[in-house]
């Protein structure tokens, strides 16, 4: 799917239309899920979790770990029904759901289907690109946690999602996240072939003059990109401490 082709509410990051994001607005039955992971203790920081795979993202970032996510006209592989018995079945043996993707933002159901899962008792968690910050903003109240993928610095995100103004979506996402105060982190999957060392320090003083306080700096495998997912393993002790200032908490995470 080219940008071009893309509705303008993805486009422009709009709010989803209709009632979808006021609660039981949308159609739980229309999540479209390609996969789900049943246990997972990296996901969802502190809680034992299954992971709910969303169909369909607008970005293409070259080094994509779900390509087979992408397309997001294709149907789900899972049902919600099937996925909600699965759930009533892991009642006190899970803490909490994570919503990855692809982009689960993409999907108008979200809200109604982060509803039902917290009627369940369980804790909510989302991994998204930032590309939707009014529908971002209509959920926070729904979520427990947030992991925010910040692509690159601002200048490069079109070129590295493959996209168009994407930057401000990113900011705009940011910036409700860290007003919310729910929990969670922002990352940075990075090898040198994306953006250099230093860009990767302006991004990380950038980020922490935002008032980040968490970064995790992801390898990246990029299969077109021999060894690079050790590049993150080359940096220097130097460039780690730099990297550092101004985090309560930086991490270094590989595959």
């Amino acid at each position: 799917m080219s940008a071009s082709s893309l509705p303008s509410a993805i486009e422009h990051g709009g709010a989803w239309p209709g009632p979808a994001a006021s609660p039981g607005g949308g159609n739980a039955d229309a999540l479209r899920i390609g996969g789900l992971t049943p246990l997972t203790s990296i996901d969802f920081p502190g809680r034992l979790a299954a992971v709910l795979f969303c169909q369909g993202c607008p970005w293409r970032c070259g080094y994509c770990h779900n390509p087979e996510l992408l397309d997001a006209t294709l149907p789900g592989a899972l049902s919600w029904s099937r996925v909600l018995d699965f759930l009533r079945q892991r009642r006190g043996l899970l803490d909490g759901v994570v919503f990855s993707g692809g982009e689960p933002l993409l999907q108008a159901a979200l809200p109604t289907v982060l509803d039902e899962v917290r009627e369940l008792g369980f804790e909510t968690a989302l991994h998204t690109g930032g590309m939707y910050p009014k529908r971002l903003a209509a959920v926070l109240d729904r979520l427990d946690w947030v992991g925010l993928d910040i692509k690159g610095p601002w200048d490069r995100i079109d070129s590295i999602t493959r996209s168009r103004n994407a930057a401000p979506r990113v900011r705009e996402s940011l910036e409700h996240l860290l007003a919310s105060g729910v929990p969670h982190e922002c990352r940075t999957t990075w090898h040198p072939g994306l953006f250099g060392e230093e860009e990767l320090l302006a991004l990380a003083r950038d980020l922490a003059g935002r008032g980040v306080r968490h970064w995790v700096l992801q390898a990246c495998k990029d299969p077109a990109v021999p060894e690079s997912g050790a590049a993150v393993d080359r940096l220097s002790a130097t460039m780690l401490a730099r990297l550092r200032e101004g985090m309560e908490r930086f991490e270094i995470r590989t595959p």
